[in-house]
């Protein structure tokens, strides 16, 4: 090693000291013990990131991931398994390393690789010629089925791109006929299915040109040669000779007894797409019955099949043998051999794992006849594009499309036992059906929007969509402004560790029933909805003014968001809190303009209920009471003691005015009698 691997020099001291430990031991003996070299031994000085070698001009790194070693498929081996000629010498070791032979332990894929272009071009030294290390990788090696190996079915077309590409040295410096073979590929039927949709048994390189044995066409041990190129295909397409009666004229069939044209006579190689000639002539055969409208099947079921809905489906290039897989072209009817219904998951297979999972697969497995499958939203013959306004999926339709089921009588309603009821109604008059319904706004909410279009769960199942910790995410869909308020409130989960439940959007906004927040109802009502949860808090609200003139129905008295906020509410403490010390002037101030610092002092749920958290207001209350109290009852007895002599004395008033009153009577008529006698 030289340049920079001198620097890791200290990180060889353990490999030197223990070169000279295995030497001590074996001293006296009759001859010297044999060095074991082991991982460890190797990684002491491997495991270092800056260890390098420099070849060729270039500085080539000698760092090993120990992790991804121990992952790989040679985890289990020594590293002295592959660089055998490390095997009993001592360390540090001289350099270079020979080159690693893999055909020690694949000796059939190694053959193999020699006798093929890549193997003939390394063995007379072509510098461009791939080794095994180009395809498979070093020291990471996993399984070719792994998602993670560098020759997964789904990376292939970029390993080989990595020569085979348009302007690379290979495609430079040789005679290739063909050009820009990864960019065809690409747009082939092949890779749109491997890169574009996954379907990773979809053909690549490998699948046609082998992994280890590859030759040129015109040799005839090649697996493209023309003369096997049909073995090549129908690996995959295995009964392509049935369809093909049913598509090729005859005279293209069979040029000769017996003998099919070549695959790439008809479909070019590495652009395979439709075939050249006229496509459909299967689907009319079948519309040679199905077009019948008295056709019916045995059940009463209506077979017919109008051409102008498949014309207009989105499966109009979709022929009738690749749904319904199981016909047999040689029959008179074809289909007559179909024993399964549909399988949509052939070509949706993503979909179609999402849909097991969900409740409507679960039901549809078990055999559950109220189980709705693919054609009950999406149609038969006349599938069309959820962004066509005609579309049972449109966002427009599919209030009506969940109703089928989900109105209330109908059969999932019946079924259901949860707490929602009158669902669909309940949608309709909210904010989010009024604007899709009655506003025509599109990018509203929908059923789908909430709980999925495929994979719908009870919000009780942790995956569900609806799922009290999901419901922010789901929601955060379309509000993403709030949600991303709301994770950083105190409500969220992620900022307060507790046992008890949090508030989500539906707690305070409802699932189904949603309504505008500036309305007087939401507004009326939402102290209640925070006193579920802060109940005590919500009492001493409602003993303050703004508590007492919010019960008479007046709305523009502060509520509990007009102080706290709505979705970004924070600990007092925090800075950034509407009530924090630098913001509460300002917070006071929405509805209080001349509000100064004294003013925003004002203690808001103060209570003479708490003497921990109040005492002043608590004693002071109490203090007051006991006083007005004490003095009624004073008052009270006083007046008690008094009363039986106030009706004595007013008793003898009585009297004493009656006395008084008889005595000038008297009087009166005494000086009646002398003004008479006197005339």
């Amino acid at each position: 090693m030289s340049g920079s691997a001198t620097t890791s020099a200290r990180s060889c001291i353990l490999q030197i000291v223990a070169a000279f430990s295995l030497a001590a031991a074996g001293y006296g003996s009759q001859a010297p013990a044999k060095v074991q070299i082991s991982n460890d031994d190797c990684l002491a000085c491997h495991s270092d990131k800056s260890l390098t070698t420099k070849r060729g001009g270039r500085s080539l790194p000698l760092y090993i991931d120990q992790k991804k070693f121990g992952a790989s498929v040679h985890g289990p081996l020594q590293c002295t398994n592959c660089h055998a000629d490390l095997e009993g010498k001592e360390l540090p070791h001289a350099t270079p390393l020979a080159k690693v032979n893999c055909g020690s332990c694949h000796s059939d894929e190694f053959q193999q690789h020699a006798k093929s272009v890549h193997g003939k071009a390394l063995a007379r030294g072509d510098a461009l010629a791939p080794r095994c290390v180009s395809c498979h990788g070093n020291h990471d090696i996993v399984p070719v089925k792994d998602p993670r190996s560098a020759v997964a079915a789904i990376k292939i077309p970029y390993v080989c791109g990595q020569c085979h590409q348009e302007g690379t040295p290979v495609q430079l410096n040789r005679n290739i006929a063909q050009h820009d073979i990864l960019e065809n590929y690409t747009e082939s039927i092949h890779g749109e299915g491997l890169l574009k949709k996954g379907l990773i048994v979809a053909a690549n390189c490998a699948s046609c040109h082998t992994a280890h044995s590859i030759l040129p066409h015109n040799d005839p041990n090649s697996s493209i040669a023309r003369k096997n190129i049909a073995a090549t295909c129908t690996k995959c397409h295995a009964n392509i000779e049935l369809v093909h009666r049913k598509t090729i004229r005859g005279e293209l069939w069979e040029k000769q007894a017996n003998t099919l044209p070549a695959c790439i006579d008809c479909h070019q190689p590495h652009k395979v797409r439709n075939a050249f000639y006229s496509q459909g002539m299967a689907d009319a055969d079948c519309m040679r019955c199905h077009a019948a409208e008295h056709l019916k099947a045995s059940d009463g079921r209506s077979m017919v099949v109008r051409a102008s809905e498949v014309a207009g489906s989105r499966h109009v290039k979709v022929a009738c043998s690749q749904c319904h897989s199981e016909v047999n072209a040689s029959r008179v009817r074809p289909c007559e051999t179909i024993t399964h219904k549909v399988d949509c998951t052939a070509c949706h297979e993503a979909i179609g794992q999402e849909y097991a999972q969900s409740t409507h697969g679960q039901m549809h497995a078990k055999g559950n006849p109220n189980a709705p499958f693919c054609k009950d939203c999406h149609g038969t013959h006349h599938v069309l594009g959820k962004r066509n306004p005609e579309s049972f999926t449109f966002s427009t339709n599919v209030p009506d499309l969940c109703a089928k089921c989900h109105r209330e009588g109908q059969k999932a309603a019946v079924l259901y036992t949860g707490k929602e009821h009158e669902i669909i109604p309940r949608y309709t008059e909210s904010i989010h059906g009024k604007g899709l319904l009655k506003s025509g706004l599109t990018v509203t909410a929908t059923c789908t929007s909430c709980h999925t279009a495929h994979h719908e769960l009870p919000a009780s199942n942790p995956e569900s969509s609806v799922n009290p910790n999901n419901v922010p995410a789901t929601c955060g869909a379309c509000h993403h402004g709030i949600e991303e308020q709301f994770v950083q409130s105190v409500h969220s989960a992620s900022i307060t560790r507790t046992g008890q439940p949090l508030p989500v959007c539906n707690d305070c906004h409802s699932a189904h029933s949603i309504r505008r927040t500036d309305l007087d109802g939401f507004r009326l009502d939402i102290m209640n909805t925070c006193g579920h949860c802060h109940a005590e808090i919500a009492k001493t609200y409602f003993d303050t003014y703004h508590g007492k003139v919010s019960r008479l129905g007046y709305t523009k008295t502060a509520k509990c968001y007009d102080c706290h906020g709505a979705h970004d509410i924070l600990k007092v403490t925090d800075p950034r809190s509407h009530l924090s010390r630098a913001n509460v002037v300002a917070t006071c101030r929405k509805c209080h303009s001349d509000a100064t610092r004294r003013f925003a002092g004002y203690l808001t749920h103060a209570t003479h209920h708490d003497p921990k958290k109040y005492p002043f207001l608590f004693w002071t209350f109490w203090g007051m009471t006991t006083l007005l109290v004490g003095t009624f009852t004073i008052s009270g007895v006083h007046t008690l003691l008094w009363l039986p002599r106030a009706l004595k004395m007013r008793r003898q008033l009585r009297e004493e005015e009656a006395r008084e009153k008889a005595a000038e009577s008297q009087a009166d008529a005494k000086s009646k009698d002398n003004n008479d006698g006197q005339s």
